[in-house]
């Protein structure tokens, strides 16, 4: 099969090289690469361009109009049968392709993802993050972990999609945040069905610093809130887990003073995690982050969840704030 491989990028040109490096290397080589610029302050062109006799590369550059219109851009540009849709700070293994190619040749399916994991030279910060994001302890490994057939909901950091079942749905809608997860929702409740494809999977290095991490995951609170009220089937228990999270750790510096054994249930979980992200990194000092980094994600999400909660379906309000200096940072 022939695949259209798009990619939105902005301000990321050293890291758009790395992705473009490892699709170079591919062993399955029917495919073309779509770089679709999304309105860069230092545009990408020279590094498509550096990979003009390696790879089938077409460069486009619009005005920032985030992620979610940025592929329906690049989209329409296409060639392939299926689209797979691959985020700039990501790194592809030399199989990957093949190993798409393999499932779906073993059995059809419209819509796939796969998941994520850390490469052996990132930071340990970003391992950390990754463990984080990862970890059945934080997002009940819902990223990249789920077998179901029917109810495995891709992400766009690694999303393949057939060109027809795109069409029909009618792409990535404007949400500024949480995109994805609308689209895969709309793909599924389209009759689609989705699959997870377990060996094609991505390094993926997500946010370089625990600021930008915290700003990252608060969106996705906010977004989880504006996903409740276009699909309020989709909302979990997994979901509502990091706002009690957060609930608890506003009054557990008060509540400790009374009652000594409010702080059993936060050392057991801060040991668990360790001991988890340890077994899983095999790290001390990442095993430490992982710590740091899980409590970052769980409360920023149930932060941007709570407030979201508050503002949008309590008190009416139509809009959320957040950290929208782009729709990437």
């Amino acid at each position: 099969m022939f695949y259209s491989i798009i990619i939105p990028v902005y301000n990321r040109p050293d890291e758009l090289d790395e992705l473009l490096e490892s699709l170079a290397c591919q062993t399955y080589t029917n495919f073309e690469v779509i770089v679709v610029d999304d309105g860069s302050l230092t545009p990408c062109k020279n590094i498509a361009e550096k990979y003009g006799e390696k790879l089938s590369v077409h460069y486009f550059y619009i005005s920032n109009s985030g992620p979610g219109q940025a592929r329906n851009w690049g989209t329409k540009e296409s060639k392939g049968e299926y689209l797979i849709f691959l985020d700039s700070d990501c790194i592809v293994p030399p199989r990957y392709l093949t190993s798409v190619e393999q499932e779906l040749v073993a059995a059809h399916v419209d819509f796939f993802g796969g998941p994520d994991k850390a490469h052996f030279s990132f930071s340990n910060i970003q391992k950390a993050i990754n463990y984080s994001m990862t970890s059945i302890l934080t997002t009940g490994g819902i990223r990249g972990s789920n077998k179901s057939v029917d109810f495995f909901y891709p992400r766009s950091f690694n999303m393949g999609i057939c060109k027809k079942a795109f069409e029909h749905t009618g792409g990535f809608s404007e949400m500024r945040f949480g995109e994805d997860i609308d689209f895969s929702i709309r793909v599924i409740n389209g009759g689609y069905r989705s699959r997870l494809f377990t060996n094609s999977w991505v390094y993926h290095k997500r946010r370089t610093d625990l600021k930008k991490f915290f700003k990252q995951v608060f969106n996705s609170g906010i977004a989880r809130i504006n996903l409740y009220k276009r699909h309020p089937k989709s909302l979990k228990t997994v979901h509502i887990f990091p706002a009690l999270f957060t609930l608890y750790i506003f009054v557990f510096p008060f509540l400790s003073f009374l009652w000594w054994f409010i702080c059993i249930p936060f050392c057991l979980f801060v040991a668990l995690i360790f001991i988890h992200a340890l077994i899983k990194t095999k790290s001390v000092t990442t095993g430490l982050l992982s710590v740091i980094a899980s409590f970052i994600q769980l409360f920023a999400y149930g932060s941007g969840f709570l407030y979201a909660f508050i503002k949008n379906l309590i008190l009416k309000h139509n809009k959320n704030s957040a950290f929208d200096t782009t729709f990437y940072e």
